[in-house]
Order: C-alpha cells, then sequence, then structure tokens
C-alpha cells in the first residue's frame, strides 16, 4: 500500500513531446478550412473579421513552428504529480537565493502557463535578492498538459485546495499565492480557504464591485450615490455587459460540450472563439511592433489547447463555477477572506474597478494599486512591471 501512495504522490520529470503526426494534422485542417463569406458590417460587431483571422490563418498553416514554442517551455523545469486523482503539471523554477519567498502563479482562459513565462526570470532573480521568489506555475486541470477530469467536481474551491496540497508537497511551509482571470478567482478561493502557510494574496482581475453596485448594474436595486470615478467605472461595467464581448462566457457556462465539439473539429474556430474574449479581442494580430503579444506567442497559446486537445475540458470550469461573475465580490465571496489581500487594475484591462471599491470590498487589503500599461495579460505583456507590482505587495510579507 505505501508504494501505491509514493507512486500517486510522485513528482515526475515531464518535457513537452508533441508527435509530428499531429502537429501535421493541425496544419493539414488549417489549410483546409471552410470560409464563411465576409461580415456584413466593418469591425468587430459580428465577431471577428474574416480580413484578420484569414491571413492570421494562413500563417499558422505555412510559417508558424511549434517546435520553437515546445522549447521556450522545456527551458524551464517541468513536472507531474497526481492530486486529488487528477494528474497536475507545472513549472517550478527555484531562485539562486535560497531564502526566496515561494510564489504559486494561476493562469485563466484564454491564456496557459505561456502568458506566464516572461516573469518567471524577473520574478526569480530580481536585482535584490530580498525581492526574490520560487515560482510555481501550475496548468489548470483539463487545460494543457494537465489531466482532463473524467466528472463533474473540478471548480475553483477544488483547484485551490490542489494548489494547496501542490505547495505543501513541493516542501513550501509557507508561501503566497497569485492571479488573474480564472487565476485570479482560485487565488481568491485560497483566501478563503486560508491553509496553514498561506501568508498572502494577489490578484490582477479583483473582485471589486460591491454588493450594491453588482446589484443595481442587475437592475435589482437602485444606483446608489457615487463619485464620478465610480459612476465612470459603473457605465462601463454596463457598457461591457451589453457590448456582446461576453457571450463567450454565457455560452461556456452554459453548454460548454456544445462548443466543445465545434473548437475540438476546427482550430479555425478555436481561434475565433478565443477572439471573442475581451483580452484577445483588442489585439493587433501582429500588425503593431508596440503590441506585446507577438504572432507567434499568441499561437503558441492557441496551439497548445489544440495539441493537447483540451478545448472542450478547459471550458468546462465556466460551467462548474456557474455563471458568477469573477468581479463580483457578493459571487466570489471575497469578504470571507482572511489573508492579506493585494490588487493591482492594470490600466489597459477592460475592467478598471475604482479604489474605493476595492477597498470597500476586500477587509483585509494591504496592497492596491492602478498601473498605465497593462491589460488583461498583464504577465505577458507587461512583465517587468507585473513582476514588480507582485514584489511590492508581497514586500510587507517577508
Amino acid at each position: 500500500m505505501s508504494t501505491t501512495v509514493e507512486n500517486a504522490t510522485a513528482i515526475r520529470p515531464f518535457q513537452a513531446e508533441i508527435p509530428q503526426d499531429e502537429v501535421d494534422e493541425l496544419r493539414r485542417r488549417l489549410a483546409a478550412t471552410r470560409w464563411p463569406e465576409k461580415e456584413t458590417v466593418d469591425g468587430p460587431a459580428q465577431g471577428v473579421p474574416l480580413a484578420k483571422l484569414q491571413p492570421f490563418v494562413e500563417y499558422w498553416a505555412t510559417d508558424y513552428d511549434w517546435r520553437k514554442a515546445e522549447a521556450r517551455l522545456n527551458a524551464f523545469p517541468q513536472f507531474i504529480t497526481e492530486i486529488d486523482g487528477l494528474d497536475i503539471h507545472f513549472i517550478h523554477v527555484r531562485s539562486s537565493h535560497a531564502d526566496a519567498l515561494p510564489l504559486i502563479i494561476t493562469h485563466g482562459w484564454p491564456g496557459s502557463i505561456f502568458e506566464l513565462l516572461k516573469v518567471i526570470e524577473p520574478l526569480t532573480e530580481p536585482e535584490s535578492g530580498e525581492d526574490a521568489f520560487h515560482v510555481v506555475i501550475p496548468s489548470l486541470p483539463g487545460y494543457g498538459f494537465s489531466g482532463r477530469p473524467d466528472a463533474p467536481g473540478w471548480n475553483p474551491d477544488r483547484i485551490a485546495r490542489a494548489w494547496d496540497e501542490l505547495m505543501k508537497r513541493l516542501g513550501y511551509d509557507e508561501y503566497v499565492a497569485q492571479g488573474g482571470d480564472w487565476g485570479a478567482v482560485i487565488t481568491e478561493a485560497m483566501g478563503r480557504q486560508a491553509p496553514s502557510g498561506l501568508k498572502g494574496i494577489h490578484v490582477n482581475l479583483p473582485a471589486s464591485v460591491p454588493p450594491d453596485i453588482e446589484a443595481a448594474s442587475n437592475g435589482t436595486a437602485p444606483v446608489p450615490e457615487m463619485t464620478a470615478e465610480e459612476k465612470a467605472a459603473f457605465d462601463g461595467l454596463l457598457a461591457s455587459r451589453k457590448s456582446g464581448f461576453f457571450g463567450y462566457f454565457i455560452a461556456l457556462t452554459a453548454r460548454p460540450q456544445d462548443v466543445g465539439y465545434a473548437v475540438t473539429d476546427s482550430p479555425v474556430g478555436l481561434a475565433a472563439l478565443f477572439f471573442w474574449h475581451p483580452g484577445f479581442a483588442r489585439w493587433s494580430f501582429g500588425d503593431d511592433p508596440n503590441d506585446p503579444k507577438s504572432k507567434d506567442e499568441v499561437l503558441d497559446d492557441i496551439s497548445l489547447y489544440w495539441l493537447t486537445n483540451t478545448a472542450a475540458s478547459s471550458g468546462r470550469l465556466y460551467w462548474e463555477h456557474g455563471g458568477a461573475f469573477p468581479t463580483s465580490a457578493t459571487a466570489i465571496k471575497v469578504a470571507e477572506i482572511t489573508v492579506p489581500v493585494g490588487v493591482t487594475v492594470f490600466g489597459e484591462d477592460g475592467f478598471l474597478p475604482p479604489e474605493s471599491w476595492t477597498r470597500r470590498s476586500y477587509p483585509t487589503l494591504n496592497y492596491v494599486n492602478r498601473t498605465e500599461k497593462g491589460g488583461h495579460f498583464a504577465a505577458w505583456e507587461q512583465p517587468e512591471l507585473f513582476s514588480e507590482e507582485v514584489r511590492a505587495s508581497f514586500r510587507p510579507l517577508r
């Protein structure tokens, strides 16, 4: 029996190695795409414009090199370990500074571990060793090289408990946690659970909409008095929910399997679904040299979903969460968090809550800041700025 337990909890080295025939099949499917006619309006009102998507797909089918993406991943130490019956894939990079603070960072959808690779070096080897972290970056259940759940129940609370188990298994009795997008929801769940050793959390998609503001935005309560900054944020919240960009959220929450059939069969359909997400919808498709997300980097992310066949399994996290908005303080229960909380609002993100809302929502807030640069995928877009925000948030907890 002990041998079985040891095998189940073993930490196994991992290298990404997608068979060549699967890479070739992706290119074949891209080349055989059956295209619809052009949309009947200018701009993205009906979805990603054909004139943007077609050349992107042509590049994907002909010039993009997945092996370079594999090499980027394999440059870092990767591992797999079984937690709660499911294989969890993760990157684990220890700082050269032995007393560095252990940190677990969680990605979201349609992001992946690729969006976090640029922050590994600035976090593990900063100018001052006093700011160093040992960095752990897991792939969410059903994402990338992690296992795909075969039964319901892998919701953010369960993932949060798995992450604590992972950190303890790695020998970290004390650690901090960070997340954006789904990573924020999971990190906030960790903050509510407050396992022994969790010293604090930092998020960059905060659940900062207070209960009265949330109720007013849903039309179930009158609009309360607000400052000019709060009113602007409230109007922006209403506009975003009516913009059509949250249709993917509704679809994946309601019927992830139906969506999954389409995006598992068509790589172009998968890409189009990703570009429905507001964090990708504003991307320049590689046309702007100042855009921090290059064409190849975005394709690394999309290709990871395709080549690991996790387009459907990743989307089920929305269904598991039941449609609760990640920005709602009530839905995410952030008032129950008992560990110190840091929040950074990146100024180019779609959700820009005023500091007053954040202070009302998080009773244990110990750091809050708003930057000018950085969007929804802040670690990807502004890795140095993101890293400095993480350092500043956790500096008082060392």
